[in-house]
Formats: structure tokens, C-alpha cells, sequence
């Protein structure tokens, strides 16, 4: 028995291309002032959530050690600047949900339909055999080669190293009574 489903909107409109934009600062890999701002505003407006005043006009904090010190980045010496500690467990709410709709939809549709999925699933594996293989004999052969590279380098300094003996300390003879 097949179930007729239709996608939500909001899962067809994750699989649409949108345009690039140039990005500036990220958290969860998506951009800070473009994206994370505007919807915990919009959330804010819409009483979903209660992101403090402070923390959406500040979102970007210099962060301290436990000195009361400003942290620097021991590579480069800048200033380590952290995301509002409120942005940041919205964000992490945010992902939370996104990765559990994902699931809930992977389920529904396989419960839905599970032939289809499994064909699928079927179809996609038979597809990629020829991929996995290529990239089987590419790594064999890089390895290969780098094996044989170590070893003609190996050689080649064994070759190049002096051939001294070490000097060997005279041994004492065991005498026997």
C-alpha cells in the first residue's frame, strides 16, 4: 500500500540553490549578520524566543581568561573575539532541531513509502561502486608509490651515508678452570 506524502515547504526549500552573498562572520557555518541576527530578531518579534537586547546589539564579545584578562590567539596575537554566549546556545537549539526535522522526514518518508526508499538505497549504492572503486585503485596506486619512493629515498641515503666501521672494544677472554 503506497501513502501519497507531499514534501513540507521548508525541507523542498532546503534542496533549492540560493545566490551567494558576500559572508562575513560565521556560527554553524552560516553567516552571523545576515542570517542569525535578523531571525532571532524576527523570533524575538514572534515571542519564539527572548535573545536579550545586549546580546543581539553585541553579538561579537572580546572573550577573557580567568584572570579578567583579555584572551589574545597565541599564533597571531589578535584578540580572541567570541559569539554572545546567548546567540550561541540559540544557534545551538536551532541545529539541534534542524538535525531532528531532517531525521523525522527521512522516517516519515521511508515508513511511508519503504520500497521505494529501499530501491533508492539500492540504486544509490549500485551507483557509487564504480566511484568507490576508482578511488580504491587511486589510493592502492598513490600508496604504492609512495611506499617506493620512501624506499628508493631510503636506499639512496644508506648509499650516500659513510661507510665506517665502529670500533669494537676488545673482548675479555673467558678463562676456564
Amino acid at each position: 500500500m503506497k501513502i501519497n506524502i507531499t514534501t513540507p515547504e521548508y525541507i523542498a526549500m532546503l534542496l533549492s540553490p540560493a545566490p551567494s552573498k558576500p559572508q562575513g562572520r560565521k556560527v554553524w557555518s552560516v553567516d552571523l549578520e545576515t542570517v542569525w541576527l535578523p531571525f532571532f530578531t524576527a523570533s524575538n518579534v514572534m515571542g519564539k524566543t527572548v535573545i536579550p537586547p545586549e546580546a543581539l546589539g553585541a553579538p561579537l564579545r572580546l572573550a577573557y581568561g580567568k584572570d579578567g584578562l583579555p584572551k589574545f590567539n597565541n599564533t597571531s596575537g589578535k584578540p580572541v573575539i567570541r559569539v554572545a554566549k546567548e546567540l550561541g546556545e540559540g544557534v545551538k537549539m536551532v541545529r539541534e532541531n534542524f538535525i531532528a526535522n531532517l531525521q523525522h522526514f527521512s522516517a516519515t518518508v521511508h515508513k511511508a513509502d519503504p520500497e521505494a526508499y529501499k530501491a533508492e538505497v539500492t540504486t544509490s549504492i549500485e551507483a557509487g561502486k564504480p566511484i568507490r572503486e576508482a578511488d580504491r585503485v587511486a589510493i592502492n596506486k598513490a600508496m604504492a608509490e609512495a611506499m617506493a619512493e620512501a624506499l628508493a629515498n631510503r636506499t639512496e641515503a644508506k648509499a650516500k651515508a659513510p661507510q665506517t666501521e665502529a670500533p669494537t672494544e676488545a673482548q675479555p677472554e673467558l678463562v676456564t678452570a
